[in-house]
């Protein structure tokens, strides 16, 4: 720890209720990506963005692309290079009455864990993004300048699949490369337990329509002697599972790594409660692979899941029909070099072979991205997690994360740089459903992590 890292601490604590209120003003932006209704708030949210990049000495602009803007703020230094990444779009709000309180007025509220700030967006993904900005409000503030050379990357369009992203990021990779990217889209192992990701599951999505007879059929008439694609689609959806809960499609599990022992001995020694995870969600078996741990599964073994089954009647009371097609939603979450194009090739002739006389399969993507693994070999992560240690009640950890998260396989692929993720969001934090909050503790400790390791990176 540098000495000039004490004074920002201070700062940052003494400032906490003014950094709350400008949380709040970005946060009464509603900024719904997905929604054209929504396009201008979007826009205020990006011009919000770059006034106040500015006014803590960024070079700071709004950037038009064919969606939503993007935000780019630099500012000049000596030592590393860092870019951060956030998002400034947020989820719809839908369904609305299941709000206390209208999800663009932000407020404070006392919960048996402590203060939290609820409305959409707190903890995906302002708040988040705002911890860095006020760690870097904090530096300037006291010292006048940055401990590095630092340039900010805020998109508007995260929450609805980013298509501006990937040109973007091809058109400016000069002005977008660094020498380490940051993202902070994350959360805590646990509310004392800092984290640093360093492996994200890819994730391909498939929508299959099994179509069978000409028109719906009287299951009087027609029971027995004509084909229902239901039958034919559950039959698939059963294979794609073996009795020890393997994925079935073939050449699935190519390019999937085991974990080293050093992994799993990290991991082990987390304490992670299996019966705790499950017993919240009202389960209490694993599913999965056999012979695999529940932390193994999330975080580094691929799956398969039916996301949603669509076929016959489904309203209220009883209809005798055999349906002339039905049609499923399947996942695959990816790890280690699995190839989403090959597994979707698999999977489509896997099914074609599957289908009965008379019955056809359509096929509509989803979507095709490769997991994401930060070698942790660059000196870079372990200074940010002594750095996280530092400010938490206990050590930071490598982790593994079962979701996906684009942006840091686009920074490996597009820029040549590795990303490092870390963020303070916590399980319950409701991202993307109804009363969405954000710890107080994780904004305020968030924004002095933040200040630790830009001290750390930059000084050692």
């Amino acid at each position: 720890m540098s000495a000039e890292l004490d004074p920002v601490l201070a700062h940052i604590d003494a400032e906490l209720p003014n950094a709350l209120e400008r949380l709040k003003e970005l946060l009464r932006i509603p900024s719904i990506s997905t929604d054209p209704a929504f396009a201008a708030d979007c826009d205020k949210a990006a011009d919000w963005l770059t006034a106040d990049l500015a006014s803590i000495g960024f070079d700071s602009s709004k950037r038009e692309t064919p969606g939503h803007p993007m935000v780019l703020g630099h500012v000049e230094g000596t030592g590393p290079h860092l870019m951060f990444y956030g998002h400034y779009d947020v989820q719809p709000v839908d369904p609305l009455d299941l709000w206390d309180n209208d999800p663009f007025d932000p407020q404070i509220e006392d919960t048996p864990k402590g203060q939290v700030i609820r409305g959409r967006g707190t903890s995906d993904d302002k708040g988040q993004l705002m911890t860095f900005v006020e760690a870097c409000r904090a530096w300037k503030a006291v010292h006048g300048t940055l401990p590095a050379k630092i340039s900010l990357f805020f998109e508007g369009e995260e929450e609805s699949g980013s298509p501006s992203l990937v040109p973007f990021m091809q058109e400016n990779a000069a002005e977008l490369t660094a020498d380490m990217a940051l993202i902070c889209d994350t959360g805590l192992f646990d509310d004392e337990t800092p984290a640093v990701t360093t492996r994200l599951r890819g994730l391909l999505g498939e929508e299959i329509t099994i179509e069978g007879p000409s028109l719906d059929l009287h299951s009087g008439m027609y029971g027995g002697a004509a084909m229902n694609p239901i039958r034919v689609l559950s039959k698939i959806i059963a294979a794609l599972h073996d009795d020890n809960g393997r994925i079935t499609v073939p050449g699935f599990y190519d390019g999937v790594p085991e974990l080293t022992n050093e992994q799993r001995a990290q991991w082990e020694d987390l304490g992670f409660d299996d019966k705790a995870f499950l017993g919240d969600v009202g389960l209490n078996t694993p599913a999965g692979e056999a012979g695999r741990s529940t932390l193994e599964m999330i975080w580094s073994r691929p799956t398969c899941e039916v996301n949603g089954i669509i076929g016959g009647y489904t309203g209220d009371g009883f209809k005798t029909v055999l349906p002339s097609k039905a049609s499923a939603k399947i996942s695959f979450r990816l790890v280690g070099d699995q190839d989403p194009h090959a597994i979707r090739d698999s999977f489509r002739k896997m099914v074609t072979d599957m289908l009965p006389p008379d019955c056809t399969a359509t096929f509509r993507g989803h979507g095709a991205s490769q997991a994401s693994t930060m070698s942790t070999d660059n000196p870079m992560f372990e200074q940010a997690r002594l750095a996280l240690s530092d400010e938490w009640p206990r050590p930071a950890a490598f982790i593994g994360s079962g979701g996906s998260i684009p942006i840091a396989g686009h920074f490996k692929d597009i820029l040549g740089m590795d990303a490092m993720l870390i963020g303070f969001g916590r399980d319950d934090d409701a991202i993307h459903s109804p009363n969405e909050k954000y710890a107080l503790d994780s904004f305020h400790r968030g924004i002095r992590s933040w200040a630790r390791i830009l001290d750390k990176l930059a000084h050692g």
